[in-house]
């Protein structure tokens, strides 16, 4: 099949179109004849949906440069024998690779030689691994890795500066990847049936985020200051059924949590709660106290937590003066970045804070969720006198 492929494909046809369309042929890798094409060079898109792949390896079983990277143990040997910059020699300018819906199990390391790529579709597969060096890809702004069997993201994805786009959907997920709040150009971030059960705060410090869609995992709460960037307009939770508030900054945000606040009994989680009424919202485990409207009283580490907060923020601008032994390393991390700030006030927040429940169905927006679910809107407040004064609807 593939002579008779390569006998259509020329060298002129690809330096013209610059795309490359091998779909549907039942490809277990690419064709050699097709390596020995100078026209590769001149690749910007290629496309090998629905074939046979069951490595990104047997995908150029016969480019020494892809094969330098061992995919196994078995395959640690001969990896040491090739240069790996070969890949990149081939395809030097390579922008987008498509290969969604073939068997691959591992995302090797030469994929960190495609420096040009801006575009990676490796939805539908059988994906376990994706190695570190996909943190090299600077240029990358749309990563699909969505219907696969990942577990886990290395922290060096938080490399890709100019990513706009992770659909990490339908995997096995249980946490987001480290230092993914440093994807500043993030814009779309989709986490659909995973296994998520929380969601770290610092995921708010994205500024670019637009749209966040996690629904379908067992997050039992959300970050205090989830909504409180301008940016983020869209926020969708849907069937989380332990989930029973939303931070307050997301009214009058597009928010999707039908299947949400299921009955619950509190034995079977061991989270810090909040009730008011017949109501109970669960909050984020680094939550040490709940204030109440006649705690007129800060304790005394809140109170330092935010004296040092302002004096970092309005005179040293540098955290590098505390070290670790004049200030745990668990608070160091606090003042980088606060548990939430006062949904009234925007007062940072570090070891206590004031909740305030809205139930959805007593708002305005009840109706645009047709009665399908059961949460509460939380305010979040920094004080007695913030909490008496809130007002969701003002």
């Amino acid at each position: 099949m593939a002579s008779e492929l390569c006998k259509t494909i020329s060298v002129a046809r690809l330096e013209k179109h610059k795309n490359l369309f091998l779909n549907y042929r039942n490809l277990h890798h690419f064709p050699l004849e097709l390596l020995k094409d100078e026209g590769l060079q001149y690749l910007e898109r290629l496309y090998m949906k629905r074939n046979s792949l069951t490595s990104l390896m047997e995908f150029h079983s016969c480019c020494p440069g892809w094969s330098a990277m061992a995919l196994s143990p078995l395959t640690a040997t001969s990896a040491s024998r090739v240069q790996p910059e070969n890949l990149a020699q081939k395809l030097p300018n390579l922008v987008e690779l498509y290969l969604h819906s073939n068997n691959i199990v591992v995302v090797p390391e030469a994929i960190g030689s495609l420096v040009k790529l801006q575009c990676l579709d490796l939805s539908d597969n059988a994906l376990e691994i994706v190695c570190p060096e996909i943190g090299r890809l600077r240029a990358l702004r749309h990563l699909r890795l969505a219907n696969n069997q990942l577990q886990f993201l290395p922290p060096e994805v938080g490399d890709l500066k100019e990513l706009q786009t992770l659909d990490i959907s339908t995997n096995r997920l249980l946490t987001l990847p480290e230092r993914l709040h440093m994807c500043l150009s993030l814009q779309y971030l989709t986490v659909d049936r995973n296994r998520l059960w929380y969601v770290p705060r610092h995921l708010c410090q994205l500024p670019s985020l637009n749209e966040l869609s996690m629904a379908g995992n067992r997050l039992a709460f959300l970050p205090l200051d989830l909504g409180r960037s301008r940016e983020l307009q869209y926020v969708y939770v849907d069937n989380n059924i332990h989930l029973k508030g939303l931070p307050s900054y997301l009214y009058n945000k597009v928010i999707g949590c039908s299947g949400c606040g299921a009955p619950i009994q509190v034995s079977e989680v061991k989270l810090l709660s909040f009730s008011s009424g017949q109501r109970t919202v669960f909050l984020p485990a680094e939550v040490k106290a709940i204030g109440t409207e006649h705690d007129h009283v800060l304790p005394l580490q809140e109170l330092a937590m935010r004296g040092l907060y302002h004096t970092y923020h309005s005179l040293l601008k540098d955290l590098n003066f505390l070290s670790p032994i004049s200030l745990p390393r668990s608070l160091l991390e606090l003042l980088h970045c606060p548990l939430g700030h006062c949904h009234r006030c925007s007062e940072p927040m570090f070891t206590i804070v004031y909740p305030k429940l809205f139930p959805l169905r007593e708002t305005p927006m009840a109706g645009l969720h047709q009665w399908k679910t059961t949460v509460s809107f939380v305010a979040y407040c920094c004080s007695t006198q913030c909490l008496q004064t809130f007002d969701l609807l003002s």
